[in-house]
């Protein structure tokens, strides 16, 4: 139990869901190729929840002393868990996903595309390392890296089978992929950002360089603040435009409902927000709305399917 929280398992279980959603809630559903057998889409998701764990891993050890300040009970490192195997445990599960990326891409004939499993593998290392104390780096990192989570779907899927007379479908598709690539960096990042609110006093005390330390706490929830009514208004747009525009009611409401009304509420609280518990509630809140924001993909393809 103690590894399960050391690799935060249920991040790593929203992480395989959001693959496997995007791949038979979405892809299937269309009358295209795909590059991967289903064995192999498994593999995939495989190498990128193992390289995320080994991720958890280095950050932990990396961060037992912020952590002592601000998360005291969820200490593994060091307690149930010693360091030597911490290091054992980051180096066994970032080579199972290195080796899997490795022959995935050899698989699908493009060899090169192994090097994008070593770059995150060796951009989450030196996160933990040190990025992670540099003024907004670190958030847009994480966020960068939730974001390609998607857009390595279609990278492995889309890309190899596309030719000349399935561009245009395939391109679409891809397009689809990128826009919940782009919504997933937008939460996250400001996610990231309140996350550093509820952690201000441990990260004061390691010197970190984050948004509360540089800037206070109050000005920075005005900026998050700001920062929220950019998703809002491409989901108003989104909604009307692509949704209730074309008559997927079921998809609008739901969006509304699950997605924009979240959304508000957060906009509306973060403003009063100051103390430790307010932080940890409206990250929470953000992680549910990213969580039905991915699972819209599947409530708007079947939308389309009965509407059609």
């Amino acid at each position: 139990m103690n590894l399960l929280k050391l690799i935060r398992y249920q991040n790593l279980l929203m992480l395989a869901l959001m693959q496997f959603l995007f791949r038979y809630g979405f892809l299937k559903l269309q009358n295209v190729q795909l590059a991967l057998t289903d064995w192999q889409y498994g593999l995939l998701v495989l190498a990128t929840v193992s390289i995320a764990a080994g991720g958890y891993i280095i950050n932990a050890i990396l961060d037992v002393k912020t952590d002592t300040d601000n998360r005291p009970n969820t200490i593994i490192i060091g307690d149930s868990i010693s360091e030597a195997k911490g290091y054992n445990l980051y180096i066994g599960f970032t080579v199972i996903g290195v080796v899997s990326g490795f022959y995935l891409s050899n698989t699908i004939n493009k060899p090169s595309f192994a090097s994008l499993f070593i770059i995150i593998a060796a951009t989450l290392y030196f996160y933990s390392l040190s990025l992670k104390q540099s003024l907004l780096i670190g958030n847009l990192i994480v966020a960068l890296l939730l974001s390609f989570s998607l857009l390595i779907v279609g990278v492995f899927d889309l890309y190899p089978v596309t030719s000349e007379e399935n561009r245009p479908i395939m391109g679409l598709l891809f397009g689809i992929l990128l826009d919940y690539a782009i919504f997933a960096f937008l939460l996250n990042f400001i996610r990231e950002i309140v996350k550093d609110l509820e952690d201000v006093k441990g990260d004061s005390n390691q010197r970190m360089r984050t948004l509360p330390i540089i800037f206070g706490v109050k000005k920075t929830t005005k900026l998050v603040l700001a920062l929220s009514l950019i998703p809002i208004i491409c989901i108003v747009y989104y909604l009307n435009y692509y949704l209730f525009q074309s008559g997927l009611i079921i998809s609008t409401i739901y969006g509304f409902v699950f997605i924009l009304a979240p959304l508000i509420y957060f906009t509306l609280t973060i403003g009063s927000a100051r103390q430790t518990k307010d932080f940890h509630h409206l990250s929470a809140v953000l992680k549910w709305v990213l969580f039905f924001g991915i699972l819209s993909i599947v409530v708007i393809s079947l939308n389309i399917k009965h509407h059609a």
